[in-house]
């Protein structure tokens, strides 16, 4: 008798009022098994990752861990069988030490004089550093998390899953933000989980690295199972399909070079000007650390009066995590309009058929999906919320933009859109700075690279001269 399988999940089913989230999905995963799961943005793998960990209860259908059905009331519960998530959005305490990430939720404690609990720091130390070997990495255990690396504040996340004995570790865009060496370092980590019995659910947007770490793939769309590939290899234009629902033909990725229009905007990096020009995409390269994402947040200032000023100025911001972005707690339409009230304003208050007119345009030119201004933003997909994050600046009368990482984490069909977004700003003459660690990204939209390393631009490539991702490699591990 073979056997049983690590995870089990039978017609499982889900509906939020008159969405059908997830519908009669099933699939089995062995222990030491990596599934990848793709879908675009909204197709239902946030649910499903939701119910496995905890933090909602399907309407129907069965889960099973070792052959056991569970059910689990709340994320404690699936915690303690052994199913752990490491979210997109990585949960530190930027002031507590690496030690104290590593054992959160599960601080040893001794008692002072027999009596009073405190915390065991010996015992702290000695099973995070037990916990951080697991992954592969030693950190200076007392320094603060905040201090650290993406790549580094994911080792802490990954460390502390295991620390739970995960038996079942399900990954959310772990490679979004990392670069090539970080990213080769994740995977020895997971091959290494993989060879320990750990099964693994791996959800990512990046084909070529399902092609590398992945056992089997399961793609949703609309909630249901579109395709279920028990053994690689995975065909793309497969996966393509059946994600999106039809054919994809092949992107063209040609971009027409742009000669540069009026200086909107400039700033001095350590000796070196980077001016953004209307009508030119300007983009900001280089590995992890490299400074970029400081620059474009020099631009549009970190206080109050500084970001007023840019606003005011017609300059729009796009930071890196969506948290950051939106007003979670606000609907889609008073995020959309949030910056430019005073553009909607009247003599008797605001035009609110104006504003109506304005998100509902910007909705339907990205495609956010569902297509309820009302519903408040947090209940909407990653993807769906970083259009929305977008549409925020192109509502307005915006001459720049700054653009941070724009399409991290998010889907194939949803990136071509904002792809699109972007090029036609461009086109119509505005100006934009991008900072992105994603290359395809860069050489697809940008009129010229500047490649950083650690606060300094160390080289430059333009589109007119000829730019290919061999040539951004070669010139950012030269400067390396």
């Amino acid at each position: 008798m073979s056997p049983p399988s690590a995870l089990s999940v039978a017609h499982l089913s889900r509906r939020f009022g008159a969405t059908q989230a997830l519908q009669d999905v099933s699939f089995d995963l062995a222990p030491g098994e990596c599934l990848a799961l793709l879908g675009q943005n909204g197709a239902g793998k946030s649910t499903l990752i939701k119910i496995l960990s905890g933090l909602q209860r399907q309407d129907s259908g069965t889960i099973k861990l070792f052959g056991d059905a569970v059910a689990f009331a709340h994320r404690r519960m699936a915690l303690d069988a052994g199913l752990v998530v490491v979210p997109q959005e990585l949960r530190v305490v930027p002031l507590a030490s690496v030690a104290e990430n590593v054992m959160l939720g599960r601080l040893p404690s001794n008692r002072l004089f027999g009596v009073l609990p405190q915390v065991d720091r010996q015992a702290l130390r000695r099973e995070a550093a037990a916990a951080l070997a697991l992954v592969g990495v030693s950190l200076d255990l007392d320094r603060p998390a905040g201090a650290l690396s993406f790549a580094e504040r994911q080792m802490i996340v990954i460390a502390r899953a295991l620390g739970h004995r995960a038996r079942i570790l399900m990954l959310d865009e772990p490679t979004a933000a990392l670069d090539r060496p970080e990213v080769e370092h994740l995977f020895t980590v997971l091959r290494r989980l993989k060879q320990q019995g750990v099964a693994l659910i791996y959800v990512s947007h990046r084909l070529k690295e399902i092609d590398v770490i992945a056992d089997k793939l399961l793609v949703l769309r609309d909630g249901r199972v579109a395709m279920n590939s028990a053994a690689p290899p995975f065909p793309h234009s497969g996966i393509i399909s059946a994600m999106t629902g039809h054919v994809k033909a092949p992107e063209d990725t040609r971009h027409e070079f742009h000669e540069a229009g009026a200086e909107v905007a400039r700033q001095d990096v350590n000796g070196v000007v980077i001016a953004c020009q209307r009508a030119r995409c300007i983009g900001l390269g280089g590995l992890l650390g490299s400074g970029i994402s400081t620059v474009v947040r020099r631009f549009f200032g970190s206080n109050g009066s500084a970001i007023s000023r840019s606003i005011n100025r017609g300059w729009g911001y796009l930071p890196p995590e969506r948290a950051l972005a939106l007003v979670h707690a606000l609907s889609v339409r008073d995020n959309i309009v949030l910056p430019h009230l005073r553009h909607f304003a009247t003599a008797f208050g605001r035009d609110e058929k104006k504003i109506d007119q304005a998100v509902m345009r910007m909705m339907q030119m990205l495609d956010v999906r569902p297509l309820r201004p009302d519903l408040p933003v947090r209940a909407l997909s990653g993807g769906n919320q970083q259009k929305v994050a977008l549409a925020r600046w192109l509502v307005g009368k915006i001459d720049l933009l700054l653009l941070d990482e724009p399409t991290h984490g998010i889907d194939v069909a949803a990136k071509d859109q904002i792809h699109a977004q972007i090029r036609r700003f461009v086109a119509k003459g505005g100006a934009v700075l991008m900072a992105s660690s994603d290359v395809p990204e860069l050489l697809s939209i940008s009129d010229e690279i500047k490649i950083m390393r650690q606060g300094h631009v160390t080289g430059s490539l333009r589109r007119d001269e000829g730019f290919d991702e061999l040539a951004f490699h070669a010139l950012a591990e030269e400067t390396a």
